[in-house]
């Protein structure tokens, strides 16, 4: 884990002008290796999502140095950008955000139709198996548990094959057994996927999963806990 992944510098976000500015993060850097699971804690209003927001190219930086795997995201046009996201980075939310009427197969699929990829049912079978829902491919949302759906939500995440998987709240809706269900599979996917994984939590099982933690405060980075 040598190679650096992402590389921030003095990023600095605010939005507003006048009396009504807000700086979401001021003057964080921060590196991240490639293959590293990085945790983000804080308080609501630390920062947290702004940050994963500017590192993953959905918002962009008022100032500052986004690289990631030696692109610098901050300076991509629209249209690069949305090309870039479609590349490299997926995403996990706490509310698994899977499409209601479409089965475990098609909801792993989605991503890779719409990029247009070969050879895509290879590829949804091989995720679901990685998650160990391939028995599950024709159910759909309503008919799983919350551990169940985000299984298929990171079958999702890992069907483009990314570089960087940007995980927010992933265990926020689920008990401690299936957290630790999950958490574990994740650190799996890790390793045999060499993926980089940004994960904002209040978790204090998942932050302790992580390679490292990095709190935020009041939008500034005041300490990284390494492992």
């Amino acid at each position: 884990m040598n190679e650096i992944a992402v590389s921030a510098r003095n990023v600095t976000r605010i939005y507003g002008s006048g009396d009504s500015v807000v700086r979401a993060i001021s003057d964080v850097s921060l590196e991240v290796a490639r293959g590293e699971w990085i945790g983000v804690k804080g308080r609501s209003g630390s920062g947290k999502t702004t940050l994963l927001n500017c590192l993953s190219g959905l918002d962009r930086p008022t100032s500052g140095e986004i690289v990631c795997f030696g692109r610098d995201i901050a300076r991509l046009s629209e249209s690069q950008m949305t090309e870039w996201r479609r590349n490299q980075v997926s995403f996990i939310f706490q509310s698994f955000a899977l499409m209601p009427t479409l089965s475990a197969f098609e909801n792993v699929d989605l991503p890779m139709r719409i990029a247009g990829m070969p050879k895509r049912r290879e590829r949804v079978v091989e995720c679901l198996e990685m998650v160990g829902m391939e028995k599950w491919a024709d159910h759909r949302p309503y008919e799983m548990s919350g551990g169940q759906q985000q299984r298929v939500a990171l079958a999702r995440a890992l069907a483009n094959r990314p570089s960087l998987l940007i995980a927010d709240e992933p265990t926020g809706e689920l008990d401690t057994n299936t957290s630790k269900e999950i958490l574990a599979l994740l650190r799996r996917i890790v390793i045999a996927e060499n993926v980089t994984v940004l994960m904002s939590s209040h978790d204090p099982l998942a932050l302790e999963s992580t390679d490292r933690v990095v709190e935020l405060r009041d939008g500034r980075t005041v300490g990284s806990d390494g492992r």
